[in-house]
């Protein structure tokens, strides 16, 4: 069983790098933001209080974080867990440290996908998923084979986020330096912290990651 940290700012690629960790190794992706909208609808204690919290437009606690997290690191199956979004802070990253050892479990790899943050910004500004089947599309890298029709399942529902333009991206950029890239340090000084070249093809970084996964794992 293997347990990662996908690290790196909006647009990086660790959705993507996680899908296929989950199709090709089996992991379980653990992303705070699915986590939040499943325990919401859930019916749950845990999911009650999130709902509330949600409903009142207010962020959710750390505390409610946490206890999200060790009922997946508890109940759900898999490989090992892919952590996508979480930690973000310093104190969660001392936290889930505290979590995984008291199941007996422990971090293998903290994987950072670095980019250069003009390139990002081309890369998210071009953007567009299909609202049907999710695949992603870009204006230069990978347009649709028929212009307005999803390469996939035929469906004319492409859409673009509202937040991916400049402005908002820089913001998230900003905020993910501020907040995140500490974790960075933090990693580094556990000696638990690898790179890879996020801006690489798709199936470069996913063998970049498979290199790491496969020296931690011997």
């Amino acid at each position: 069983m293997t347990n990662i940290i996908l690290l790196g700012p909006p647009g990086a690629g660790k959705g993507t790098q996680a899908r296929k960790l989950v199709e090709e190794r089996g992991m379980v992706q653990l992303s705070t933001g699915d986590m939040l909208r499943e325990a919401k609808t859930s019916g749950t204690e845990m999911g009650k209080r999130v709902a509330e919290v949600m409903d009142r437009g207010q962020l959710v606690t750390d505390e409610i974080v946490n206890g999200l997290i060790e009922e997946k690191l508890k109940t759900a199956g898999g490989n090992g867990f892919i952590f996508d979004g979480f930690p973000r802070t310093l104190p969660q990253a001392d936290a889930l440290g505290k979590l995984l050892a008291k199941i007996g479990s422990k971090l293998d790899a903290v994987i950072e996908m670095r980019v250069d943050d003009e390139a990002l910004v081309r890369r998210i500004t071009g953007r567009f998923t299909c609202g049907n089947c999710g695949e992603v599309y870009h204006d230069e890298t990978k347009p649709t084979k028929v212009p307005g029709t999803c390469d996939v399942c035929g469906s004319h529902d492409l859409k673009r986020r509202a937040d991916d333009n400049e402005d908002s991206l820089k913001t998230r950029l900003m905020e993910y330096y501020k907040k995140t890239s500490p974790l960075i340090g933090y990693y580094y000084a556990t000696g638990d912290l690898f790179t890879v070249d996020g801006l690489a093809e798709i199936d470069d970084v996913a063998r970049q990651m498979s290199a790491i996964l496969d020296q931690q794992a011997s």
